[in-house]
């Protein structure tokens, strides 16, 4: 356990709880913190999903400036590479990510939303990549998945201007993918994690590794990949239950073991 990010499990939902005072600003102990919690989560057995939660009053206001100021080219070179594999940790863990977003997901912060496989997003949050208006880019993977998820024309007017996007655009656009009441957003992401809970632990990490890995490459590979998948699935456990329930108690009933 960290001193700023902490891993807490309940009923099979893992939280990885940021809790840096008073923005949550992801300076290099929060990024390592991040990388060890994401870690612990992809290799309990009893974490079938998790949350990325910053609180009831900011989800994570970017990296800490003050501590980049003083930076040097050499310094960030040694530096961006971890930046960066910190926030890809949570993007690889290999079960569903809910974001559960409160107050600001700016700069770091959004990058570390937009590794998560959804995002719960307050009625009064605001998410943004404004690091332009440091005179640099993102560098954790703003620019790569937010194009992903929002297409590259509207990625660019956000990271080219700086701005902040509201949570209804942030819905329309599919940076969110449901806004609740800020008061409601750690409940909101529980509910939705705990419908991965009890589910066939093997076939949803490969549903994920499926979609994740073939956005990466061309078509024919993606199938590939999709293929291999697919047929390893067969031997495991969870397979037999749901067709063997399929057939013998129809579709839905299944009770899965996780293996």
């Amino acid at each position: 356990m960290g001193e700023f990010v902490r891993l807490e499990v309940e009923g099979g939902i893992g939280t990885i709880r940021l809790d840096r005072p008073k923005m949550n600003a992801l300076n290099v102990q929060v990024q390592e913190e991040i990388r060890a919690a994401a870690a612990e989560a992809t290799d309990r057995a009893d974490v079938k999903a998790v949350i990325v939660y910053g609180g009831e009053r900011v989800f994570a206001a970017g990296a800490d400036i003050k501590e980049m100021q003083t930076m040097s080219y050499t310094d960030m070179v040694d530096r961006s590479a971890p930046l960066s594999s910190s926030i890809t940790a949570v993007a690889r863990i290999p079960k569903p990510v809910i974001a559960a977003i409160t107050g600001y997901a700016l700069g770091g912060g959004c990058e570390l939303a937009l590794a998560c496989d959804f995002r719960v997003v307050a009625e009064d949050a605001r998410l943004g990549q404004p690091e332009i208006l440091l005179g640099i880019i993102p560098g954790a993977g703003g620019t790569q998945r937010l194009s992903r998820l929002v297409g590259a024309s509207r990625a660019k007017e956000i990271i080219f201007s700086g701005r902040f996007v509201d949570a209804q655009e942030a819905l329309a656009i599919g940076l969110a993918d449901r806004v609740v009441p800020a008061a409601d957003v750690y409940t909101a992401a529980r509910e939705w994690a705990a419908t991965f809970v009890g589910g066939p632990t093997y076939a949803v990490r490969a549903a994920k590794e499926a979609i994740d890995r073939g956005l990466e490459v061309d078509l024919e590979t993606g199938l590939e990949i999709e293929r291999m998948l697919f047929a390893g699935l067969f031997g495991t456990r969870d397979r037999e239950i749901g067709m063997t329930s399929f057939v013998e108690q129809g579709p839905g009933k299944a009770q899965f073991e996780g293996r």
